[in-house]
Formats: structure tokens, C-alpha cells, sequence
């Protein structure tokens, strides 16, 4: 509850145990034990943040905070609870807040997506645990990409654009340094697994702007953006690069801002021992750098977990503002949790703190805040306030018209698939493969242009033959035909001299004998005349 200019989160009998908006910079972490009350202390510090206009984002791990987005009902207990802390004489009133849904996949929310350019080749290459030099050709293909015009977009624009350059390494390797097939092929697999495990819907257009999470509501109260995470949870591989993008966004995107009189935005992570379990290394790192380094941009981050031991050493250091549910302590090992707990807090020599932390009640917390200095205020054990927004998950219907109603759901709802990488690089593919086939068809045209024309050469070589064969065949037929005649002409001719010549010497038989000399003398001399 926001009273007196501070997030009043609990009471310890007549002491009210606040946050100075001031210091909510600082971080914070709530812990305890499954069904001790973290969800409601969340719900109670995530409306006051509201109260006092800081837009705040939540990460839904069980569906539960969906009911933000309608006012509290009443009942006996919290009828109770309200007369116990003293509420309606501080205003309090149940009440809606509002409230914007997100989600990856885009069923119980609007779909929030970002785009693989925005995510960069450094951060992909650690989300997919690239080695050295996969890593740098993950950018080389980036700067290919930047140098040709080709944005890329979303999962099927990097993988169309890692099977180019795979296929032209030889031509690329030339011009940007030495890219090894086996490399190539490798990062190609990492990004089809994270195509596999939800990429493809995560990256793409519209890509959401962070600082549409900068917003508030009517009365000024800030905006509760609730991603839900009840698939997401479940695929660490998303969450990891869902988280691991934001950080970066958040810590790129925003000024320095100094120390304002309350944060810009505070986001808080349920269940944040599934973030840290197993999490790639890349975004171990880079939550310890944004957690140390964004209180400076008036950003605050609270993580909800079941033990503080969820939390590496590292980003726990950093977190000032602490509440403290009940742990169990049944075995050595949980014991040992315990102790450090109770040794993160400073003590207060009212009571055990180590003790304390074992017979907590349902409600009840050992709470530690930063005051006015930044100092951890000694650990009080306090009982926390009631929410006054709905607890638990809201209906279908309910969750479709909050969502379907607010302004950011027509800008981010449709996908938009405009010419990008994969699109170009189809066209360009396409062009090629026409080329080639068309330079394969000009070939095959050639080449049965040059068997055609050989074709034509070899008839009009054989109509020749057979016209000069022809031509010499009516040549020698004539020739025979002349000669025929001429030797039946000249025979006759000399005959008829010879009987004349045989009748004037020899009478009757002389006339014979010089017609057939005659004769025969006609035919040799024809012969002699053909010869040449």
C-alpha cells in the first residue's frame, strides 16, 4: 500500500515496515517456502509501486497475478486483516489496477517478440553457447548481411542467411576471413534447435519497444505488465533468451537517471530459481552486470524464490530490500540454508533470527529495508499487508477483453513479414538458378544449332555428290548415245564409199569387200575422235 510517500509492505505491531520509493532502486529479494506468502507480498509491493505511478513488470510463473486487473473481493478474514493493520483509517480500499498482458507465444497475451538484429550476433552467440570461433563468424555473417542490404529479422532470415554463405564460403571467405563449412553447419543446427524450442515466434516484427512498458494508467497509477510465463517456465531455452535480451534492452536503451525520488520501473521474476537453474553462462553474466550496473538507470529487480541460496552470490550481494518467509529446516543441508538466511540479515536482539525463520506463520516475514541512507534497517518480524486487487487467475473471457482493449494490442497483435533476408535471398537464389538454367538452355540451343547446321552442310555435301554423280551419269549416257549413232553414221557412210570404191575395182564382190572395209574404217576413226 503507498502511504505516506513510501510502499508500505507490513507491520510489526504498531511499526509500519515501508520502502522509501527512493531506495526501491537497490533491488530486493523475497523468499521462502512453497504457500508461506510470497505471492501476496509480491502483489502488495507491486501495487504500491503502481499507487505512486511506477509502471512494473511481473513475471507470471502459475497464472496466479492475472487478477490484477480486477478489484479485491471481500471476505470475513479480510475483514479481519484490515481491522488488524489499521487499513481503513489509511484509505484503503479495494481496487483494479492497470494491467497489460504479454506473451511469447501469444495466447494469454499480446505476443511479444523482438527481431534477430536487435538481439545482435554476440548475444545469440552466447544464448547458443557458440565457441570462439563460431562466435566470429556469427558476426562475419551479421557484417555480410549489414554489407548486402539484408535485414534480418527473424529465425528464417539467419538461417537462410547462414546456408548462403555457406554454399559461397569459397567467395566470402575471400573477402571476410576463412569461414570453415563445419562451422557454419554447426551454428546452423544451434539455431534450428532454438527455432525448435519457440525462436520462431519470439523473433520477428512488430518488435516490441521496452519503453511501451513506461506507461500509465488512469489516476496516473503505473502499468502492471504481466508476462505470462506458464509455457514459457517450462522452456528454459525461451526464457533464457527472453531474459537475456530484456536485460540488455533495459541496459542500452535507458539514461542514466541518477538518484531519483522513486524508479522508473521495478520488475519482479516469480519462481526465480528456474531462471538460475541450469542457465546458460551468457545470461548468469549478464544479470550480474545489469542487477550491479541498472539501479543507476532507475531500474529495480526483485526476485522471488524459494531459498536465497537460488541466487548466485554475485547478484544476491546487490539485492537491499529483503523479505523473509518461512524456511524449513529438516535436514543438515536445509539447516545450513537457514543459517545463511538468518546471516544475510542484520540482526535485531529482540529474537533468534534463525529461529524465527523456521516457525514463521502463513503471512507472516522477517523484513529488512534499505532507509533513507541505504542502509539495511534491522530485520524486523512483521506481518504483511493484504492485496487489494483479486487474488488468483482471472477467466478466459476476462483475460481476452483486457487484453483485446488496450491500445498496444492493434500495434503488436499482427505479425508482419516484410522483405527481409530470407525473402531476398530467395529472389536472388531464384535469379541465379534462372540464370544458370537459361545460360544451360543457351548452351543446349548452341549446341543443337551447331548439330543442325553440320546437318545441313552434310545434305547439301551429299545433294552435290549425287547431283555431280548425276550430271556425269547424263554426261556419259550422252556420250554413249552420240558415239552410238556416230559409229552407225559412220559405218554406213563408210560402207556406201567402199562399195563404190569395190564396185568400180572388183564389180559385185569388190562392192562387198569395200563396204565392209569402208565401213570398219568409218567405225576406227569415230573410236579415235571419242578418245579425245
Amino acid at each position: 500500500m503507498y502511504y505516506n510517500n513510501e510502499i508500505w509492505v507490513a507491520s510489526a505491531g504498531d511499526k509500519k515496515i515501508s520502502i522509501v520509493p527512493k531506495m526501491a532502486n537497490r533491488h530486493g529479494l523475497i523468499a521462502g517456502a512453497t504457500g508461506t506468502g510470497k505471492t501476496v507480498t509480491l502483489k502488495v509491493m507491486a501495487e504500491s509501486f503502481s499507487d505512486c505511478g511506477v509502471p512494473v513488470f511481473l513475471a507470471d510463473v502459475k497464472g496466479d497475478l492475472a487478477g490484477m486487473c480486477r478489484p479485491g473481493i471481500d471476505s470475513a478474514d479480510m475483514q479481519e486483516r484490515i481491522a488488524r493493520f489499521g487499513l481503513a483509517e489509511c484509505g484503503f480500499d479495494y481496487e483494479a489496477y492497470p494491467t497489460c498482458y504479454w506473451d511469447i507465444y501469444g495466447q494469454n497475451g499480446i505476443p511479444l517478440r523482438t527481431t534477430i538484429s536487435e538481439m545482435g550476433p554476440t548475444l545469440l552467440a552466447r544464448l547458443m553457447d557458440l565457441n570462439p570461433t563460431q562466435t566470429a563468424i556469427m558476426q562475419i555473417v551479421f557484417k555480410i548481411a549489414d554489407d548486402e542490404g539484408l535485414l534480418l529479422l527473424d529465425i528464417k532470415d539467419l538461417r537462410s542467411m547462414l546456408q548462403y554463405v555457406y554454399e559461397n564460403a569459397k567467395e566470402y571467405s575471400a573477402i571476410y576471413g576463412n569461414m570453415a563449412k563445419q562451422s557454419i553447419a554447426a551454428i546452423v543446427r544451434s539455431v534450428v534447435a532454438l527455432e525448435e524450442a519457440g525462436g520462431d515466434q519470439f523473433f520477428g516484427e512488430p518488435g516490441l519497444n521496452i519503453r511501451d512498458w513506461f506507461q500509465t494508467g488512469d489516476g496516473g497509477k503505473g502499468m502492471i505488465n504481466i508476462l505470462d510465463c506458464q509455457s514459457l517456465i517450462n522452456n528454459p531455452t525461451m526464457y533464457s533468451t527472453f531474459m537475456l535480451w530484456m536485460m540488455s534492452e533495459l541496459f542500452e536503451t535507458l539514461p542514466e537517471a541518477g538518484d531519483a525520488e522513486k524508479p522508473r520501473m521495478v520488475f519482479f521474476f516469480d519462481e526465480a530459481h528456474l531462471l538460475f537453474e541450469d542457465a546458460p553462462k551468457a545470461l548468469l553474466q549478464k544479470i550480474e552486470q545489469v542487477v550491479k550496473l541498472i539501479r543507476s538507470k532507475g531500474v529495480g529487480i526483485y526476485f522471488i524464490t524459494q531459498n536465497p541460496s537460488d541466487i548466485p552470490n554475485d547478484v544476491l550481494a546487490q539485492l537491499g530490500n529483503k523479505v523473509q518467509h518461512a524456511l524449513h529446516a529438516y535436514t543438515p543441508a536445509e539447516k545450513k540454508k537457514v543459517k545463511a538466511a538468518a546471516e544475510s540479515f542484520r540482526e535485531n536482539p529482540e529474537f533468534d533470527t534463525m529461529e524465527a525463520i523456521s516457525s514463521l506463520g502463513i503471512g507472516e516475514a522477517l523484513v529488512s529495508f534499505l532507509d533513507r541512507d541505504g542502509r539495511p534497517s534491522v530485520v524486523e518480524r512483521a506481518k504483511i499487508l493484504p492485496p487489494k486487487s483479486q487474488m488468483g487467475p482471472i477467466d478466459e473471457m476476462t483475460r481476452n477483453r483486457q487484453i483485446q482493449q488496450n491500445n498496444l494490442y492493434i500495434k503488436y497483435e499482427a505479425v508482419e513479414d516484410r522483405d527481409s533476408a530470407y525473402e531476398l535471398l530467395t529472389k536472388r537464389i531464384a535469379a541465379e538458378d534462372a540464370a544458370e538454367q537459361q545460360a544451360k538452355e543457351d548452351a543446349l540451343q548452341a549446341k543443337a544449332e551447331e548439330k543442325q547446321r553440320k546437318l545441313e552442310e552434310k545434305e547439301l555435301e551429299r545433294q552435290r555428290a549425287a547431283a555431280e554423280r548425276e550430271a556425269e551419269r547424263k554426261a556419259k549416257k550422252t556420250k554413249t548415245a552420240v558415239k552410238s549413232v556416230a559409229k552407225t553414221a559412220t559405218g554406213t557412210i563408210g560402207r556406201e564409199i567402199g562399195n563404190t570404191i569395190g564396185s568400180s575395182v572388183g564389180g559385185k564382190f569388190g562392192k562387198k569387200l569395200g563396204g565392209n572395209l569402208g565401213a570398219a574404217l568409218g567405225r576406227g576413226l569415230l573410236d579415235t575422235l571419242f578418245r579425245f
